[in-house]
């Protein structure tokens, strides 16, 4: 409609400045007439698509203003309007106009519109408050690492980690494989904030790692759940603590830690494997002192890598109501001899496999090295609490289940009463 206006504006300027000649007559390109298009104008139609109660005069009066006439019910389309070819087309011009604020929120009717979290996400969702409320902060690192983070974490030659995906067009060596450990990007992370000079980080990450499978075109990704900590207070203690809270708050089976020695990227003594319900979850402890000043690091650095997805499969099932107990508890304390070797872990093991039913709580209190132990000995303290559901246990109740715990504490690993 503006076209030969706009050219004869433009011819007007070219002679004004003197950057040619203008010659007489138009040349329209256009060597056909366009049919006219005329649309029916369906009120009841575009209020239905659109959930409205716009009246056609309304609409009419919309359409005038877009210089779109109206002419007996059928909409007579201008020929520099070739977007306006169906009713949907209306709708939407009707809808500007109308105001789409003005628009009531809607679900779709005849199938199911509510979205919501799926269970797995719900889980990712519970894992990452119940970190957070621990005070670890949230990171999100790339898939795409170096190969070199391996050698790092001083991962060995024939490490499986190492089968690792590379990339087809990477952008440069540094972001060519994907990574098969996350303890390299949460280790990068803890050095950066080292480096700017923050005495204290904890931070954690739900992220996906890519596992090359063996005939088949795809990985398998499982997610994982990263934590990193280093700085005054930290120790294996309280990552430990940090895990078992975050199991708990998921509700996962009970969780057992064994004493990791040989892996390159832990320290050999403060390194443990977490199982849970049988099955290997993960690693938790220190790093090692040569891989964190591969990272520029001088202090002690704390990680844990945890398969996610593997957690998901041991959850407990629900928790349910138990009444107040209605007797009183016993409790009696346990000092044992063994030898320095010997994990408290595995002591509670044996003392909760042979004490029954009866056996409510037991915690460890004292550990001691000294006077009156022999070298290469510990003395390991528990307390002990021992209740029934229908009685008032007497001294031989109790005294029957510390024989069997003592019995089998001397006969798995000759531990003797102090």
């Amino acid at each position: 409609m503006l076209t030969l206006p706009a050219v004869n504006r433009a011819c007007e300027l070219v002679e004004l400045l003197g950057a040619g000649e203008v010659l007489d007559g138009v040349i329209d390109i256009l060597n056909y007439v366009p049919e006219p298009v005329t649309l029916p104008l369906e009120p009841d139609r575009i209020n239905a698509l659109l959930g409205t109660r716009i009246s056609e005069a309304d609409m009419i009066e919309y359409l005038r203003r877009e210089q779109i006439p109206v002419v007996d019910g059928m909409i007579q389309v201008p020929s520099w309007r070739p977007d306006l070819r169906r009713m949907a087309d209306i709708a939407e011009e009707v809808a500007r106009f109308y105001g789409y604020n003005e628009i009531p929120t809607t679900l779709m009717r005849g199938t199911t519109t509510c979205g919501g979290y799926s269970p797995s996400q719900k889980l990712e969702n519970l894992a990452g408050s119940a970190a957070r409320a621990l005070g670890y902060s949230e990171i999100i690192t790339y898939s795409f690492v170096s190969p070199a983070g391996l050698d790092l974490i001083r991962a060995p030659k024939e490490d499986p980690r190492r089968r690792q995906i590379k990339l087809l067009n990477p952008l440069g060596e540094d972001s060519s494989v994907m990574r098969t450990t996350g303890i390299p990007s949460m280790l990068e992370i803890l050095a950066r904030n080292s480096a700017y000079h923050n005495k204290t980080a904890r931070l954690y990450e739900l992220a996906k790692i890519y596992l090359p499978v063996e005939g088949e075109a795809l990985p398998y990704e499982p997610k994982l759940l990263m934590l990193g900590s280093y700085g005054s207070g930290e120790s294996f203690y309280t990552l430990k603590g940090a895990v078992e809270d975050i199991l708990s708050q998921l509700n996962t089976l009970p969780a057992a830690y064994e004493a990791v020695c040989d892996d390159p990227s832990f320290h050999p003594g403060r390194c443990a494997a977490l199982r849970v319900g049988g099955k290997h979850i993960g690693l938790l402890g220190q790093i090692h002192p040569l891989v964190a000043q591969n990272y520029g690091m001088d202090c002690e650095v704390y990680v844990a890598e945890l398969n996610f997805t593997e957690l998901l499969t041991v959850l407990a099932p629900e928790k349910t109501f138990r009444a107040l107990p209605r007797f009183p508890a016993t409790s009696r304390d346990l000092a044992l001899v063994c030898d320095e070797h010997i994990t408290v872990g595995a002591l509670e093991a044996c003392i909760t496999r042979a004490a029954g039913t009866l056996l409510r709580e037991l915690k460890l209190f004292d550990i001691y090295r000294g006077v009156g132990i022999l070298p290469g000995k510990k003395s390991v303290a528990f307390s002990l609490s021992f209740r029934a559901e229908d009685r008032t246990l007497t001294d031989a109740d109790i005294e029957a289940d510390m024989e069997h715990i003592l019995r089998a504490l001397e006969a798995e690993y000759a531990a003797v009463r102090r």
